[in-house]
């Protein structure tokens, strides 16, 4: 078994694998605050609720946007798994080649989300992810990251308006039955669910073109699901697209004898 870690700056997620074949997965909030005793804890606690003996991890590969974390989970892996994790960069061996102009620039998660897409999906592809922030990610059909677009996520972008509109509420995000909102808060959720599918469809449409037509498109990330619905351009969501990456460029460095337990 292999634990497989992304930090983003909202959430954590963790999963673990046997083989392919995903065994458990979780999501917690990420915290700079956490010492790694509590970190290697809370891990300890999520295998023993789905019966994971610890001493059947293999190894441990982590992706992160979020460097004051790094140093707890690093030392809470290497305490209580005794493990030396992989951490994914874009010197990382995966397949694709990164064409930003500063490839270092290139937030391990979207490496991840690309090679996970293109091993799935194929080639040209663009992947959105819904997290904190929303991005973009174009790949072409030869695993060239060619770039991308980064947008305010849906959630600061609410939070930004909750924070600087004094009459304005703080309010779920839910789609609403109709776009023209009868109150504050239907109006507030149309924005937010109506405008930012909107926002999608045009880059996506934008993309495409600069791309050459034809490119599939593919959404992950926590608030996925509440776009797709009313998104014209996006036809699938896959929630652990993430994870995925994190296995296959796993696969592709397990010969590495620079990997912990290896």
């Amino acid at each position: 078994m292999i634990l497989v870690i992304d930090v983003g700056n909202t959430n954590t997620v963790m999963g673990v694998y046997d083989g392919e074949k995903l065994f458990a997965n979780w999501r917690i909030s990420t915290s700079g605050e956490r010492t790694s005793d509590e970190t290697g804890l809370d891990i300890l606690q999520l295998f023993k609720y789905h019966n994971i003996n610890v001493k059947d991890i293999e190894d441990v590969i982590i992706s992160s946007v979020v460097p004051q974390v790094m140093y707890a989970l690093e030392l809470a892996i290497q305490k209580y798994l005794k493990h030396k994790p992989l951490v994914v960069d874009y010197k990382t061996k995966t397949g694709i080649n990164i064409l930003y102009d500063k490839p270092k620039d290139v937030g391990a998660d979207r490496i991840v989300n690309a090679v996970a897409a293109l091993a799935i999906y194929g080639g040209p592809i663009i992947v959105v992810d819904f997290g904190t922030a929303t991005t973009f990610c174009a790949i072409d059909k030869d695993a060239n990251y060619i770039g991308g677009v980064i947008c305010a996520g849906i959630k600061i972008s609410m939070d930004a308006l909750f924070a600087r509109a004094a009459k304005l509420p703080r309010v779920e995000l839910a789609r609403p039955d109709k776009i023209i909102g009868s109150n504050t808060v239907e109006s507030m959720q149309s924005g937010a669910i109506y405008g930012f599918a909107g926002q999608v469809d045009y880059i996506i449409s934008k993309m495409r073109e600069e791309m050459g037509g034809n490119v599939k498109v593919i959404a992950t990330g926590g608030l996925a699901n509440l776009i797709i619905q009313e998104s014209k351009t996006i036809v699938e969501v896959n929630r652990k697209l993430t994870l995925e990456g994190l296995r296959l460029i796993y696969d592709i460095n397990k010969k590495d004898s620079s990997i912990g337990g290896r």
